[in-house]
């Protein structure tokens, strides 16, 4: 397969019978998911989305909608859909992921097996939080303090932050100016993950994503704050192994 630089593999599985394309969080790039192949099931091609402005699209302007960033990914996808796929999203890649599955559907007839949703609210609850895309940098940069999910090193590098302000901003906006319209529910199973510490997403809004799907729903959560991803890695990838051999059992 020629290069695409939206779609990074970490460790090129051609032997794999599922893939499992994993979406950052905002301010996140592929790399986040870039050990994750050593503790999934050998049969998984793990396949992390690069959003514009990071990563191998760093000279290409960050999205600011969320409409545009999901229709110019859906057709790069589309080669990588010739073996059972699933999607894992978490925080602003958990909504990425659930309107690329909307998109695939009516545009494509296609279907991920599998949606895995991490600390992002269900896409029918409101956003209640005055926006931070319209934030002064200074502002910006005391919620992100609040967040928890920037190191500080970065923090405290005004070179750093000069560069990731932008992106942050930019991915900020996409998540602020979404507006969910109903749809009929998906038809591939949904499993959630949360943190029990997270104040940005609560219990109710993690089990409001039930609504989204007529397939079976599980919701799983951890003694830990938004960033789970990192804090609880393993025990999160466990969790998903388990689904994925489960699919592999059907195949």
């Amino acid at each position: 397969m020629t290069f695409n630089p939206w779609i990074i593999c970490p460790q090129p599985n051609p032997q794999a019978n599922l893939r499992l394309f994993c979406f950052p969080y905002a301010g996140g790039s592929s790399a986040i998911f870039r050990t994750w192949p050593n503790n999934l099931p050998t049969n998984v091609e793990i396949c992390a989305v690069e959003y514009p402005g990071r990563g191998k699209q760093i000279k290409s302007a960050p999205l600011k909608r969320l409409e545009p960033l999901v229709e110019a990914i859906a057709p790069v996808l589309i080669p990588y859909l010739d073996k059972p796929f699933a999607f894992f999203g978490h925080s602003m890649g958990g909504l990425v992921s659930f309107e690329l599955t909307r998109l695939l559907r009516s545009e494509y007839s296609l279907a991920p097996f599998h949606l895995f949703i991490s600390a992002r609210r269900a896409p029918q609850i409101p956003i209640t939080k005055p926006p931070l895309h319209v934030l002064s940098d200074p502002d910006l940069l005391n919620e992100l303090r609040s967040l928890n999910g920037t190191p500080k090193a970065v923090l405290e590098s005004q070179e750093l932050m000069q560069m990731f302000l932008p992106i942050l901003r930019a991915d900020f906006a996409v998540l602020e100016t979404y507006i969910y319209a109903q749809k009929q529910p998906l038809e591939c199973a949904i499993t959630v993950f949360g943190g029990l510490q997270d104040r940005e997403v609560i219990h109710e809004a993690l089990q409001a994503w039930r609504e989204q799907t007529i397939a079976a729903f599980s919701l799983h959560e951890f003694n830990s704050d938004h960033f789970f991803i990192h804090s609880h890695q393993e025990s999160l990838l466990k969790l998903i192994s388990q689904e994925l051999q489960m699919r592999q059992r059907s195949l």
